[in-house]
Parts: C-alpha cells; structure tokens; sequence
C-alpha cells in the first residue's frame, strides 16, 4: 500500500485575543483538530465558508504559523517538532502559492530575482545553472524569457499568478499547497490556472493541497475533497462522492447554495439560519448543531468523531 505523503494528526491552533475595552482574554480556535491524509500524486481540497480556518490550516502545515498542538508528519517526519535548521531542509520539498498575486510578489524585485533567491537559499546550482533554471521555469508556465528583467507591477493577475507558481515549483518541491490561488482572477483566467496547475501536476509529480471556497472550482481540479466547519473537518471523500452523495448536512447546504449553468435546472435550495458561531466561543456538542435543520439533543451535548461511514467516505455527524 502506497505510504502517505503527509499526514496531520489532531491539528490545533488557538489564538489568543484580548479585548480592548474589557482587557479579558479569548482562545479563538482557529483550528480544532483536524485529521488529514494526503497520498503522493493527488489533489485534496478543504472547502468551506470564510473563517472556516482552510488558510490557517494551509499555513499550520507549513509552519508559517506555529501550531498549537498537533502532529504534521511530511514523509515520516514530524514538521512540528523540527527545530529551524531541519525545517529549512525540509521546506525544499513544501511550498506554497498564495491567494493574492499582487501582494506575494515583492515589487522592488525582477522576475528573475524572485526566481532566483529560493535558488541561492538552498544553495543550488551554480550562478550558470541558476540562470538555466530560472528561463526554463519561466517558459514552463507559459511566459518567456523576455518577461524576467521586469518587476511584478508589470504584468496581470493571471501572469502574476503563473510568477508565483513558477517560484513554488522553482525547487522541485513534492507538495504544494494553493491556497485559494485563482479566487482574485477572472473566469478566464481562472480556467488557464488551473489547467496549467494540472499539466503541471503530470510533468512533475507534484501532490496538491487546494484551498478553496469556490465548490466548482474544486470539482475541477480534485481527486478527494475535505469540508472543514469551524474549525474541524466534518466530511472526507473522494470528488465523485461527495458532489453525487453528500451526507453531511452541512456538506449538503453548501453544495445545494452552488450555482449550476442550466436554466432548466431546479435544486432545492437548504437555507442555514443564524450566522456562523464564533470560534472564540463555539457551540457545545457538534459545533454545527445551531444551525442543522436536522438537530437532536445528543447533537447539543455530544462532539461527533469523523467516523468512516462508507468506503472511504468519513463523516462527523449522529445521525448518518
């Protein structure tokens, strides 16, 4: 059986906030214990609304921001536990694609300084090679080379975009989180992305972990989908079952909310009511039970586990 890339145990991260006027402090559970596994060569998604804790959890696996508990085991080895040292070794092989392509970029750089610099970090090649390597990459995601003596305010968001990836995958990296990496580009565009994020996937082997809200976007472009809900991943499966099968309620609500391109196409629409409770003082048993259509008194009281109700279809909910 094929060994996970990485896997992330009772992942947490609490925030600590305090209150201007009061001068109380709050742990805000940005992330509440996320179980995630993720297989060499496949693309998992998190989705879910804003606040859910999808970006916190991209940047806990990389430790750009530290965890609070937690284990991150990235090919048998603990990220969480490693000093400075063993992490820069080890963040050759992890990178990541941000959300916004005009502010990842740094504007006092050429293209081909921002290419460059992971290069000398990690001490690869020689001055020669690296230039070899930058024209290459650049020409890899579909700009040339003419394009490396500019500076990022130059070019569109879809060609600062492709800058961005061409850094990421500058190192060869084995995973790559994309966090909400064409949510800023236009429709158009976002279809070039990630057509382009796939090919890329095929050439280099790559394992994906795409952060998205957008549930059309996902079912493009993933091979398993989890759903995370305040903080807690409440529903894991592979794509086709969770857009033909979803059994979440939760799950359920964002996909009927979801707009399919077929006037004659009527889905009844699951309208949640109340607003999304806050992390800093979340609801008592399942975290979503204030707003379930479906709720019973051991949804108030108890806290579900993400239990494997299918073939490979987990869930944390009582009554599934």
């Amino acid at each position: 059986m094929t060994q996970p890339l990485l896997e992330i145990k009772s992942l947490k991260k609490h925030f600590i906030s305090k209150g201007f006027l009061s001068g109380t402090t709050k742990s805000v559970r940005a992330v509440d214990g996320v179980d995630l596994t993720i297989y060499p060569g496949e693309t998992v998604s998190i989705v879910g609304e804003s606040g859910c804790g999808k970006s916190t959890t991209g940047r806990c696996i990389l430790r750009l921001i530290e965890p609070t508990e937690g284990e991150i085991i990235f090919q048998g080895h603990d990220i969480a536990k490693m000093n400075e040292s063993e992490l820069r070794g080890m963040r050759r092989n992890m990178q990541i694609v941000f959300q916004d392509p005009y502010a990842s970029l740094n504007p006092r750089k050429s293209v081909r300084q921002i290419l460059l610099d992971p290069l000398v970090v990690h001490g690869i090649g020689s001055s020669t090679e690296r230039k070899k390597m930058v024209e290459e990459m650049i020409e890899i995601v579909g700009l040339n080379k003419q394009h490396l003596d500019r500076f990022p305010h130059e070019f569109s968001g879809g060609q600062r975009q492709r800058i961005g990836i061409a850094r990421a995958l500058i190192l060869r990296p084995k995973l790559i989180v994309a966090d909400e990496p064409v949510s800023a580009l236009d429709v158009s565009i976002q279809a070039q992305i990630l057509n382009l994020m796939k090919d890329l996937q095929k050439e280099f082997q790559l394992t994906y972990l795409f952060i998205s809200h957008d549930l059309s976007v996902v079912r493009h472009i993933s091979d398993r989908v989890a759903v995370m809900y305040l903080g807690k991943v409440v529903e894991v499966t592979d794509k086709k079952s969770l857009y033909q099968k979803p059994l979440h309620p939760y799950t359920k609500a964002l996909l009927s909310a979801a707009p399919i391109p077929n006037p004659e196409h009527k889905a009844e629409r699951i309208l949640l009511e109340g607003d999304l409770p806050s992390p800093a003082n979340p609801p008592s048993g399942c975290t979503f039970h204030p707003r379930c259509p479906a709720c019973t008194e051991i949804c108030k009281i108890t806290v579900p586990s993400l239990e494997e109700k299918e073939a490979g279809h987990r869930v944390s909910c009582h009554l599934v």
